[in-house]
């Protein structure tokens, strides 16, 4: 089978590190609140491409340096050559961004966004494409593209941000472009929780690292099942869902957890 060690990779883009089976993204341009480039926009889309291979990690950590989470795409290297381009540059483009949301929204491992500070643009889309979402009280979210003339259909948003918050307060949000508070996010349902800024990294490696000592097979099937059924009837999901969790039961991590339980231990799970 194919396999990749994922802490060997060398990311240019951002900072990249595989530690007890988690690997943590970390956004890495503080002075300008780490925006995002056309290079480090393609280079997420491969790396969450490559780790349906990976071997080494089954829980990923999103985070951005300095005190902010990440201010969008970079207006002077993005922004400005956008509208100079043609149709065809910028339909590839926007198929680019969103092949990255697909990547993260496919790869088996839970994704878990730990976010500070400005979280704008399509650095909002980055935590609304994880599966968990920590914040700190400073913690700033905005859609904002129409403060920029765009739509807020960007890179998924008008089909997940509804399912994470509720159509109407996301189409306020994308309307308005106004940022969402801390406290509007942990009650809207978009913060999993609220932690004090000194400890974000802390709590959403301690999540990471639960996630990781769990049955990896099955939060993978799990997470399939999660995105896949958006599209499907109640009578389809009840039929997908039947098929996934037989297909858990023949894994050794169910008998493992069987035999654990009769024995009145903890189990110990080994991912297959």
């Amino acid at each position: 089978m194919y396999k990749l060690k994922a802490a060997e990779w060398r990311p240019e883009h951002f900072k990249w590190k595989v530690k007890d089976r988690v690997a943590t993204v970390t956004l890495d341009r503080p002075e300008r609140k780490n925006p995002l480039t056309f290079e480090s926009y393609a280079e997420l889309r491969d790396t969450f491409h490559k780790l349906q291979y990976a071997e080494d990690v089954r829980a990923v950590v999103i985070a951005g340096e300095g005190g902010n989470f990440c201010s969008g795409g970079d207006v002077h290297e993005i922004i400005g050559p956008l509208t100079e381009m043609d149709t065809t540059g910028l339909m590839t483009f926007t198929r680019m961004t969103g092949s990255l949301v697909r990547e993260m929204r496919t790869c088996p491992q839970p994704l878990i966004a730990a976010v500070d500070g400005v979280s704008a643009g399509a650095g909002a889309i980055l935590p609304m494409a994880c599966d968990l979402r920590y914040g700190t009280p400073q913690a700033k979210t905005a859609f904002l593209f129409v403060r920029v003339g765009l739509a807020g259909c960007d890179m998924g948003a008008c089909a997940i941000l509804p399912r994470i918050i509720g159509q109407g307060r996301a189409s306020e949000l994308f309307y308005t472009g106004r940022s969402m508070s801390a406290e509007e996010g942990l009650a809207w349902g978009w913060f999993n929780e609220i932690v004090p800024k000194e400890n974000l990294l802390q709590r959403a490696h301690e999540v990471a690292h639960a996630l990781a000592d769990g049955p990896a097979f099955a939060h993978s099937m799990t997470k399939k099942c999660l995105h896949q059924e958006w599209n499907l009837s109640i009578e389809q999901a009840l039929e997908t869902e039947a098929e996934a969790q037989a297909i858990c039961m023949q894994t050794r991590d169910f008998d493992r957890a069987y035999q654990a339980f009769v024995r009145k231990e903890r189990p110990k799970f080994e991912g297959d």
